[in-house]
Protein backbone atom coordinates (compact mmCIF):
# COMPACT_ATOMS: atom_id res chain seq x y z
CA UNK A 1 0.00 0.00 0.00
CA UNK A 2 1.23 3.71 -0.71
CA UNK A 3 2.53 5.47 1.97
CA UNK A 4 0.99 8.63 -0.20
CA UNK A 5 -2.27 9.10 -2.03
CA UNK A 6 -3.46 11.42 -4.55
CA UNK A 7 -7.31 13.04 -4.19
CA UNK A 8 -9.41 14.65 -6.54
CA UNK A 9 -12.33 16.17 -5.57
CA UNK A 10 -14.39 18.01 -8.37
CA UNK A 11 -16.81 20.82 -8.00
CA UNK A 12 -20.57 20.40 -8.55
CA UNK A 13 -21.52 18.52 -12.15
CA UNK A 14 -24.08 19.85 -13.90
CA UNK A 15 -26.43 18.32 -16.18
CA UNK A 16 -25.21 15.86 -19.00
CA UNK A 17 -22.53 18.68 -19.65
CA UNK A 18 -21.07 17.80 -16.57
CA UNK A 19 -21.06 14.35 -17.14
CA UNK A 20 -19.62 14.63 -20.47
CA UNK A 21 -16.71 16.72 -19.24
CA UNK A 22 -15.77 14.89 -16.41
CA UNK A 23 -16.01 11.60 -18.43
CA UNK A 24 -13.47 12.31 -20.48
CA UNK A 25 -11.13 14.56 -18.23
CA UNK A 26 -10.94 11.16 -15.98
CA UNK A 27 -10.17 9.16 -19.02
CA UNK A 28 -7.59 11.75 -20.37
CA UNK A 29 -5.64 11.71 -17.21
CA UNK A 30 -4.69 7.60 -18.12
CA UNK A 31 -1.71 6.91 -16.10
CA UNK A 32 -1.69 9.98 -13.96
CA UNK A 33 -5.33 9.21 -12.23
CA UNK A 34 -5.52 10.18 -8.93
CA UNK A 35 -6.38 7.27 -6.19
CA UNK A 36 -9.49 8.24 -5.21
CA UNK A 37 -12.30 10.83 -7.08
CA UNK A 38 -14.55 12.69 -5.13
CA UNK A 39 -17.41 14.96 -7.06
CA UNK A 40 -20.80 16.74 -5.98
CA UNK A 41 -23.48 15.44 -8.11
CA UNK A 42 -26.84 17.24 -6.37
CA UNK A 43 -26.99 18.64 -9.86
CA UNK A 44 -25.79 15.89 -11.92
CA UNK A 45 -29.24 15.28 -13.81
CA UNK A 46 -30.74 17.85 -15.80
CA UNK A 47 -29.19 20.28 -13.18
CA UNK A 48 -31.49 19.45 -10.11
CA UNK A 49 -31.14 16.09 -8.43
CA UNK A 50 -29.79 13.13 -9.25
CA UNK A 51 -31.01 9.97 -10.86
CA UNK A 52 -30.56 6.38 -9.85
CA UNK A 53 -28.67 6.01 -13.80
CA UNK A 54 -26.84 9.08 -13.28
CA UNK A 55 -25.36 7.94 -10.47
CA UNK A 56 -24.27 4.38 -11.96
CA UNK A 57 -22.86 6.28 -14.40
CA UNK A 58 -20.81 8.70 -12.63
CA UNK A 59 -19.37 5.80 -10.93
CA UNK A 60 -18.75 3.69 -14.37
CA UNK A 61 -16.63 6.48 -15.20
CA UNK A 62 -14.12 6.32 -12.45
CA UNK A 63 -15.60 8.14 -9.40
CA UNK A 64 -15.21 6.91 -5.74
CA UNK A 65 -17.43 8.78 -3.72
CA UNK A 66 -20.22 11.35 -4.41
CA UNK A 67 -21.71 14.11 -2.36
CA UNK A 68 -24.54 16.51 -2.73
CA UNK A 69 -26.19 19.35 -1.02
CA UNK A 70 -29.65 21.09 -0.85
CA UNK A 71 -30.66 20.01 -4.35
CA UNK A 72 -30.08 16.02 -3.79
CA UNK A 73 -33.65 15.54 -3.24
CA UNK A 74 -35.18 16.97 -6.69
CA UNK A 75 -35.65 13.90 -8.53
CA UNK A 76 -38.06 11.71 -6.47
CA UNK A 77 -36.46 8.09 -7.21
CA UNK A 78 -33.51 9.02 -4.84
CA UNK A 79 -35.61 8.34 -1.76
CA UNK A 80 -36.33 4.97 -3.59
CA UNK A 81 -32.37 4.07 -3.40
CA UNK A 82 -30.33 6.90 -1.70
CA UNK A 83 -30.36 4.31 1.55
CA UNK A 84 -28.44 1.76 -0.19
CA UNK A 85 -26.58 4.25 -2.23
CA UNK A 86 -23.38 2.90 -0.50
CA UNK A 87 -21.17 5.35 -2.60
CA UNK A 88 -23.54 8.45 -1.92
CA UNK A 89 -23.42 11.08 0.71
CA UNK A 90 -26.31 13.73 1.57
CA UNK A 91 -25.85 16.62 4.03
CA UNK A 92 -25.32 15.18 7.78
CA UNK A 93 -27.49 18.28 8.94
CA UNK A 94 -30.80 16.58 7.49
CA UNK A 95 -32.92 15.99 10.75
CA UNK A 96 -32.75 12.18 13.02
CA UNK A 97 -34.47 9.67 10.26
CA UNK A 98 -33.77 11.51 6.98
CA UNK A 99 -33.39 9.22 4.04
CA UNK A 100 -29.62 8.63 3.29
CA UNK A 101 -26.35 8.91 5.20
CA UNK A 102 -24.45 11.95 6.16
CA UNK A 103 -21.11 10.36 6.11
CA UNK A 104 -19.65 6.63 4.56
CA UNK A 105 -16.24 5.28 4.65
CA UNK A 106 -15.08 3.96 1.33
CA UNK A 107 -12.50 1.32 0.84
CA UNK A 108 -10.43 1.42 -2.03
CA UNK A 109 -7.38 -0.80 -2.82
CA UNK A 110 -6.89 -1.40 0.94
CA UNK A 111 -7.27 2.25 1.84
CA UNK A 112 -9.95 3.64 3.70
CA UNK A 113 -11.69 7.52 2.65
CA UNK A 114 -13.90 8.58 5.26
CA UNK A 115 -16.68 11.04 3.13
CA UNK A 116 -18.68 13.63 5.40
CA UNK A 117 -20.94 16.22 3.51
CA UNK A 118 -22.77 19.47 5.28
CA UNK A 119 -25.23 21.98 4.41
CA UNK A 120 -24.39 25.80 5.27
CA UNK A 121 -27.17 27.52 7.25
CA UNK A 122 -26.44 31.33 6.58
CA UNK A 123 -28.35 32.45 3.59
CA UNK A 124 -29.77 28.45 3.25
CA UNK A 125 -32.47 26.40 3.94
CA UNK A 126 -33.47 25.72 7.76
CA UNK A 127 -31.29 22.72 8.77
CA UNK A 128 -29.93 21.31 12.09
CA UNK A 129 -26.86 22.68 14.12
CA UNK A 130 -23.65 20.41 12.32
CA UNK A 131 -20.75 21.21 14.15
CA UNK A 132 -21.34 18.47 16.82
CA UNK A 133 -23.10 15.97 14.50
CA UNK A 134 -19.27 16.66 12.34
CA UNK A 135 -17.22 16.29 15.64
CA UNK A 136 -19.44 12.89 16.22
CA UNK A 137 -18.75 11.46 12.71
CA UNK A 138 -15.15 12.41 12.79
CA UNK A 139 -14.49 10.36 16.21
CA UNK A 140 -16.35 7.53 14.46
CA UNK A 141 -14.56 7.38 11.29
CA UNK A 142 -10.81 8.00 13.19
CA UNK A 143 -11.60 4.76 14.40
CA UNK A 144 -11.23 3.12 10.96
CA UNK A 145 -9.12 5.88 9.34
CA UNK A 146 -7.43 9.16 9.52
CA UNK A 147 -8.01 10.21 5.85
CA UNK A 148 -11.02 12.28 6.70
CA UNK A 149 -12.63 14.94 3.56
CA UNK A 150 -15.86 17.17 4.21
CA UNK A 151 -18.04 18.92 1.81
CA UNK A 152 -19.45 21.89 2.90
CA UNK A 153 -22.58 22.82 0.72
CA UNK A 154 -23.08 26.47 1.56
CA UNK A 155 -23.46 30.79 0.54
CA UNK A 156 -21.47 32.13 2.96
CA UNK A 157 -17.50 32.24 2.55
CA UNK A 158 -16.76 32.84 6.03
CA UNK A 159 -18.86 29.90 7.09
CA UNK A 160 -16.75 27.70 4.92
CA UNK A 161 -13.53 29.41 6.24
CA UNK A 162 -14.73 28.70 9.95
CA UNK A 163 -15.57 25.29 10.03
CA UNK A 164 -12.25 24.41 8.02
CA UNK A 165 -10.36 26.01 10.56
CA UNK A 166 -12.44 24.35 13.26
CA UNK A 167 -12.30 21.26 11.81
CA UNK A 168 -8.70 21.35 10.92
CA UNK A 169 -8.01 21.68 14.99
CA UNK A 170 -9.78 18.04 15.02
CA UNK A 171 -7.59 16.71 12.32
CA UNK A 172 -9.58 16.24 9.12
CA UNK A 173 -7.65 15.75 5.84
CA UNK A 174 -9.69 18.17 3.61
CA UNK A 175 -12.97 20.61 3.49
CA UNK A 176 -14.27 21.76 0.41
CA UNK A 177 -16.78 24.00 -0.58
CA UNK A 178 -19.45 23.91 -2.97
CA UNK A 179 -22.77 25.71 -4.23
CA UNK A 180 -21.55 28.62 -5.54
CA UNK A 181 -20.78 26.95 -8.78
CA UNK A 182 -17.64 29.58 -8.81
CA UNK A 183 -14.11 28.43 -8.06
CA UNK A 184 -12.77 30.82 -6.12
CA UNK A 185 -8.41 30.72 -5.83
CA UNK A 186 -7.41 30.73 -2.19
CA UNK A 187 -6.90 26.97 -2.27
CA UNK A 188 -4.83 26.35 1.24
CA UNK A 189 -3.49 24.27 4.16
CA UNK A 190 -5.04 24.66 7.28
CA UNK A 191 -3.13 23.86 10.56
CA UNK A 192 -0.62 21.65 8.49
CA UNK A 193 -3.45 19.01 7.86
CA UNK A 194 -6.54 19.87 6.05
CA UNK A 195 -6.92 20.84 2.36
CA UNK A 196 -9.18 23.55 1.89
CA UNK A 197 -10.65 25.88 -0.40
CA UNK A 198 -13.86 28.07 -0.32
CA UNK A 199 -15.69 26.82 -3.41
CA UNK A 200 -14.18 23.78 -5.88
CA UNK A 201 -16.67 25.40 -8.67
CA UNK A 202 -18.10 22.91 -11.20
CA UNK A 203 -18.04 21.09 -14.15
CA UNK A 204 -20.25 21.51 -17.22
CA UNK A 205 -21.15 24.51 -19.68
CA UNK A 206 -18.86 27.56 -19.22
CA UNK A 207 -20.77 29.42 -21.69
CA UNK A 208 -23.95 29.98 -19.45
CA UNK A 209 -24.89 31.07 -16.16
CA UNK A 210 -23.35 28.83 -13.67
CA UNK A 211 -24.37 25.78 -16.15
CA UNK A 212 -27.40 26.72 -16.71
CA UNK A 213 -28.53 28.44 -19.90
CA UNK A 214 -28.03 32.01 -19.86
CA UNK A 215 -31.37 33.71 -21.92
CA UNK A 216 -33.70 32.33 -18.93
CA UNK A 217 -31.55 33.17 -16.34
CA UNK A 218 -31.13 36.98 -17.26
CA UNK A 219 -34.95 36.99 -18.02
CA UNK A 220 -36.04 35.65 -14.15
CA UNK A 221 -33.27 38.61 -13.01
CA UNK A 222 -35.15 41.15 -15.17
CA UNK A 223 -38.86 40.32 -14.82
CA UNK A 224 -38.48 38.39 -11.43
CA UNK A 225 -41.21 35.82 -12.54
CA UNK A 226 -39.91 31.89 -11.98
CA UNK A 227 -39.36 30.31 -15.19
CA UNK A 228 -38.03 26.68 -15.67
CA UNK A 229 -33.92 27.00 -15.65
CA UNK A 230 -32.54 24.39 -18.67
CA UNK A 231 -28.82 23.21 -18.49
CA UNK A 232 -26.55 25.06 -20.98
CA UNK A 233 -25.37 23.26 -24.03
CA UNK A 234 -22.81 25.72 -25.74
CA UNK A 235 -20.55 22.53 -26.11
CA UNK A 236 -18.08 24.79 -24.56
CA UNK A 237 -17.12 22.77 -21.10
CA UNK A 238 -15.03 22.80 -17.70
CA UNK A 239 -14.41 21.18 -15.54
CA UNK A 240 -13.26 21.93 -11.63
CA UNK A 241 -11.97 20.87 -8.92
CA UNK A 242 -8.70 20.43 -6.62
CA UNK A 243 -5.89 17.69 -6.17
CA UNK A 244 -4.35 17.24 -2.70
CA UNK A 245 -1.77 14.84 -1.68
CA UNK A 246 -2.41 12.91 1.37
CA UNK A 247 -0.46 10.78 4.20
CA UNK A 248 -2.52 7.41 4.23
CA UNK A 249 -1.11 6.96 7.67
CA UNK A 250 -1.68 10.19 9.11
CA UNK A 251 -4.46 11.90 7.23
CA UNK A 252 -2.72 15.11 6.81
CA UNK A 253 -2.69 16.73 3.66
CA UNK A 254 0.53 17.97 2.50
CA UNK A 255 -0.21 19.83 -0.67
CA UNK A 256 -3.19 21.06 -2.62
CA UNK A 257 -3.68 22.31 -6.46
CA UNK A 258 -6.58 23.49 -8.44
CA UNK A 259 -8.27 22.04 -11.22
CA UNK A 260 -9.60 24.86 -13.70
CA UNK A 261 -10.00 22.95 -17.44
CA UNK A 262 -11.40 23.35 -20.57
CA UNK A 263 -12.78 20.27 -22.64
CA UNK A 264 -14.76 21.54 -25.91
CA UNK A 265 -16.46 19.73 -28.20
CA UNK A 266 -15.27 20.50 -32.09
CA UNK A 267 -16.30 18.90 -35.13
CA UNK A 268 -16.68 15.73 -33.17
CA UNK A 269 -13.15 16.05 -31.57
CA UNK A 270 -12.16 16.95 -28.00
CA UNK A 271 -10.37 19.98 -27.44
CA UNK A 272 -8.62 20.20 -23.99
CA UNK A 273 -7.22 23.26 -22.41
CA UNK A 274 -5.47 24.40 -19.37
Amino acid sequence: MKDKINIMFLGDIVGRPGRWAVKNYIASLSENKPDFIIANAENASHGFGLTKKNYNELLDIGIDGLTSGNHIWDKREIFEYISEADKLVRPINYPKGTHGKGYRIIEKDGYKVGIINVLGRTFMGLVDSPWEMIKDAIDEIKKETNIIIMDIHAEASAEKICMAKYFAKLGITGVLGTHTHVQTADERIYEGCCAYITDAGFCGDSEGVIGMEYETSVKRLITSIPERLDVATSGKNQVNGVIFTVNVLTGKAESIKRINTQINISEDNIIMKG
